[in-house]
């Protein structure tokens, strides 16, 4: 991809030369702004309440909020992971940064919902430009092997940190400094961390200008684009509305004609969006799948866990949000230590099924939620099985799906990655929380009996869920190593 040294040579030559602490302050800040990236993507829920009062934002538009920021995200994320591997991943990287700054102090400033809502669209795709990037960055710094692994588990305990954090900060800041402080605390940090950047990530020439437009499947690119925006609007709107709502259909139809043109024109084109040599490796594709999957579940169990610990125990917003920080400590913890020495030791089908079958407990043991029930008793058990579960399998999925990626193609695998967790996030939410609503509504008795009726059904739902993925994990992982190209 470019006329510099290849990362993983550069790599070997500073470490040669000692220079580890260069590569450990690389990862600290690549991490630093994933974790920045959850963070925003969380932290806003805490604080909306407040702001539909001093806007006085209906219902309707106030999940704009959260959803302007969730929907560019996701479907720019393939975009932005090409045009990385096209233009150099540094480049984007901070370049992205600068714009999630710019646009994270615009919404801080908004004088009314309509330029907050905006300034999420944009908040929305700059993250997009920086998600797949990120992850490339990991592989552009650490070369295959026991390195990368580690590294990896490091970036995937942030990614986890993030979500889980934004809860916990959005409470603490909207509380004690207003909701615009939720924003206002980016762009300092971004600054930080985009000139560290410049300094310390490896310099790339790219393939900039014309030659980057001329190799860029720019039909692929618009269709799986609009592909996605169409599927995750319509998801939203399926949970908003109803998934028989004319707006829903037509949303939902359109984002199937438009992947299947989009699967049409890459057989066709010379050099596809997603070529097929990016996909070539079973271990790669199953690890994809398992993270779609997954990331559906997860998203419902924390959404789910929280309002059950503020409707059923009475938690305020930030005493729940520390209740999931035993969660997030498991996942970093068996993140950064455990996952790579299972796989490492075991292979990867076995990580992926040890993951996978913790996460199935947990969510099981939340199927048995009560009215009135307890936080020891009914929350903390599961939430422990299911971060722990989180700990060995996201960093599993990371490893399998960069191994062996050529530079050309890293920023893509992080973009498929990301895009894996934001869809899967966007459809695990929309449909365990339309599933959870009808069962509330068919429940009868007090309106807290039928409220947890709906979360235990949800959490049948994602257990069964999580025990496909692990289906799939076992019968079409017939090897223990991870992808070799």
């Amino acid at each position: 991809m470019d006329a510099a040294p290849a990362p993983g040579a550069a790599v070997g030559r500073a470490a040669g030369a000692g220079d580890g602490r260069r590569l450990g302050l690389g990862l600290f800040l690549v991490s630093a702004a994933q974790f920045t990236l959850q963070l925003d993507f969380s932290i806003v829920n805490v604080a909306l309440a407040t702001i539909q009062r001093e806007f006085g934002v209906s219902a309707v538009d106030l999940q704009w909020i959260v959803t302007g920021y969730a929907l560019p995200f996701g479907a720019l994320l393939l975009l932005g992971g090409r045009l990385g591997d096209l233009t150099g991943h540094r480049r984007l990287l901070v370049g992205g940064l600068a714009l999630f700054g710019v646009t994270s102090l615009l919404a801080g400033l908004a004088p009314d919902s309509g330029v907050l809502i905006a300034a999420r669209f944009a908040q929305g795709a700059s993250a997009a430009l920086v998600a797949p990037m990120a992850l490339a960055a990991i592989t552009d710094l650490f070369p295959d092997g026991p390195g990368r692994a580690r590294a990896l588990g490091i970036f995937q305990g942030a990614t986890a940190a993030g979500a889980s954090a934004g809860i916990v900060l959005g409470g603490i800041l909207t509380e004690y400094a207003g909701w615009r402080a939720i924003f206002l605390v980016n762009p300092p940090v971004i600054v930080i961390l985009a000139g560290a950047m410049l300094r310390l990530l490896p310099r790339e020439q790219g393939h900039g200008g014309a030659r980057a437009a001329a190799r860029l499947d720019v039909a692929g690119a618009a269709l799986v684009t609009v592909s996605v925006a169409a599927l995750i609007y319509g998801l939203s709107q399926g949970q908003q509305r109803g998934f028989t709502a004319p707006a829903t259909v037509v949303a939902l139809a359109a984002a199937v004609v438009l992947a299947a043109a989009f699967v049409a024109t890459e057989r066709r084109v010379a050099a596809p969006m997603v070529p097929v040599r990016v996909l070539a490796g079973p271990a790669r594709r199953v690890a994809l799948a398992a993270m779609f999957l997954v990331a559906s579940v997860v998203v419902g169990y924390v959404y789910f866990v929280t309002l059950y610990m503020q409707k059923a125990l009475h938690f305020s917003a930030l005493r729940a949000g520390l209740g999931l920080l035993p969660a997030t400590l498991t996942v970093l913890v068996t993140s950064t230590w455990l996952a790579r020495r299972l796989a490492a030791r075991f292979g990867t089908r076995a990580a992926l099924a040890s993951g996978l079958a913790s996460i199935g407990l947990g969510q099981l043991w939340l199927t048995q939620l009560s009215a009135s029930g307890s936080y020891a008793v009914n929350v903390l058990p599961g939430i422990l099985l299911t971060s722990f579960g989180m700990g060995l399998l996201f960093p599993t999925i990371a490893v399998a799906v960069t191994a062996g990626v050529e530079s050309r193609d890293r920023g893509l695998a992080g973009g498929l990655l990301a895009a894996a967790q934001q869809v899967g996030m966007a459809m695990g939410l929309a449909v365990l929380a339309t599933v959870a609503a009808s069962a509330s509504r068919a429940a009868t008795g007090p309106a807290t009996v039928a409220l947890v009726a709906g979360y235990r059904l949800s959490y049948w739902v994602a257990t069964g869920i999580v025990a496909c993925a692990l289906a799939m994990v076992l019968l079409l992982l017939r090897g223990s190593t991870a992808p070799r190209g």
